[in-house]
């Protein structure tokens, strides 16, 4: 169903307007109009009705770690984007690290856009990466069309992709800001981890919280915004887990510093007075905070001071799950159920589904610059997420299309289902299953001309 004659019709179209009823007419690839509902298509045309399921605009995950190559057994473009596809989501960002090489030259970038070519069901674009010793392969990255650079504060966890310095962030910041690119940062700060009690061998939560404190975002985040001050960078602030941080963010952008900040589902689902012993399929980093932290985070969100909410997927195989939180992998995998336990909460507290949609289609859409996804709008891509936001689901591990089904959200009854995923004009999920693969890799150079992938 492409070409002149595709129209969806809903009584909840989300569009930047506010959610209304109406019927999307698509042509080709785009969005042509958003019609009164019930207007007659044009001789010939297909019509789908969604009745009063919600038609969102395709969700923009610009956080996601696909590990593929080199750590394939972990996830992959196939797994990673059917996932995404079942979930709502159009478009991913895959991050620089936990893939073997790094995403920190262009002739890396080649081996990761050669891995994903032929294996993409959702559109995917590519952060670089800023590591000790790279700054000399930034300008080439960017040219080569990453979406920005990605670094770490304190130690990744892998030692292909090292922290940088103070120093290192400076140099870092002022390279990438010469060709107006954009830093992203994993802001924890290692002086703060390293005086904070080891969680070594510890089966308990509340030792693995004691061992990442807020003052280790709160500093990092300090250090980044006083550099991007003083360097006139654009930064952003990677999966924030501590409210303590909010109020640097909200006065240095007051002040003209060009930052933005993420948090991430499991933040705003998931609290640490919940977690039980052992349980490491919680184990983050930086980590899920007590409930009152939380509360925080969800009125920071209603007041703009955090742009978007995004996974942080980031799996592993099970083994790596072990029930010590000190040895454990950090990292929570919620790719394909990022919108149904956003929307749980976001109902619950009040929230309307446009806000969702601004925080995980439109956000991520403007951090990344991807000026035809984000929205039901004329001209954007024909990306949409049906959601019937009152049907629930208690969520099953095996029924998962991730290839690591390890999740912290098991057993756990969820509202909103994703009923179909539409790309570029075309289905390609439908109650869970993922029907066709038509993703393409995207550019920062011009995401609106694009690699194809397989259809």
């Amino acid at each position: 169903m492409t070409g002149t004659g595709l129209v969806l019709r809903s009584t909840r179209v989300v569009t930047p307007d506010g959610v209304r009823a109406a019927d999307v007419a698509v042509t080709g690839e785009r969005i042509a109009a958003v019609l009164p509902h019930g207007t007659p298509p044009p001789a010939g045309a297909a019509l789908v009705d969604y009745g009063d399921a919600a038609l969102l605009p395709g969700l923009v995950d610009t956080h996601v770690h696909v590990n593929d190559p080199g750590r394939t057994e972990w996830e992959g473009f196939a797994s990673a984007t059917r996932a995404a596809a079942a979930g709502g989501i159009t478009t991913l960002l895959d991050m620089p690290l936990n893939s073997i090489p790094p995403t920190t030259t262009p002739a890396h970038l080649a081996v990761k856009r050669a891995a994903a070519r032929a294996a993409v069901h959702t559109d995917v674009g590519f952060w670089g990466g800023a590591v000790p010793g790279n700054a000399a392969e930034l300008r080439g990255l960017h040219a080569a069309g990453v979406f920005g650079f990605k670094c770490f504060l304190s130690p990744s966890g892998v030692e292909e992709f090292p922290e940088l310095t103070p120093g290192e962030l400076a140099a870092a910041m002022t390279e990438i800001a010469a060709f107006g690119g954009l830093l992203v940062a994993h802001a924890e700060d290692p002086a703060q981890l390293a005086a904070a009690p080891p969680p070594d061998g510890s089966r308990r939560y509340a030792d693995f919280l004691a061992s990442r404190p807020h003052t280790a975002e709160t500093e990092a985040v300090a250090l980044l915004l006083g550099a991007a001050r003083r360097l006139g960078a654009r930064v952003h602030v990677l999966h924030l887990s501590s409210a303590a941080a909010l109020p640097l963010i909200a006065a240095a952008r007051a002040e003209g510093v060009r930052v933005t900040a993420e948090t991430c589902p499991h933040f705003l689902t998931l609290t640490a007075e919940e977690v039980p012993d052992g349980a490491t399929e919680f184990k983050c980093c930086p980590p899920i905070r007590e409930a009152a932290n939380q509360d925080l985070l969800w009125d920071a969100l209603a007041a703009g001071t955090l742009d978007c909410v995004v996974s942080d997927h980031s799996p592993c195989t099970a083994d790596l799950k072990v029930p010590d939180f000190g040895a454990a992998w950090g990292g929570i995998a919620s790719l394909q159920l990022g919108l149904p336990a956003v929307w749980t909460a976001a109902r619950r507290r009040g929230h309307g589904l446009a806000d969702v949609a601004r925080w995980m289609a439109g956000g991520p859409a403007r951090l990344a610059g991807l000026h035809r996804k984000g929205a039901v709008a004329p001209g954007h891509d024909a990306d949409f997420a049906v959601l019937d936001p009152e049907a629930e689901f208690t969520v099953d591990p095996a029924a998962l299309h991730h290839r690591n089904r390890v999740t912290a959200y098991a057993g756990r009854t969820l509202r909103g289902v994703v009923r179909a995923t539409w790309l570029r004009g075309r289905p390609i999920a439908e109650d869970g299953r993922v029907t066709r693969r038509s993703g393409r890799l995207l550019a920062r150079t011009d995401a609106a001309d694009t690699e194809r992938g397989t259809a």
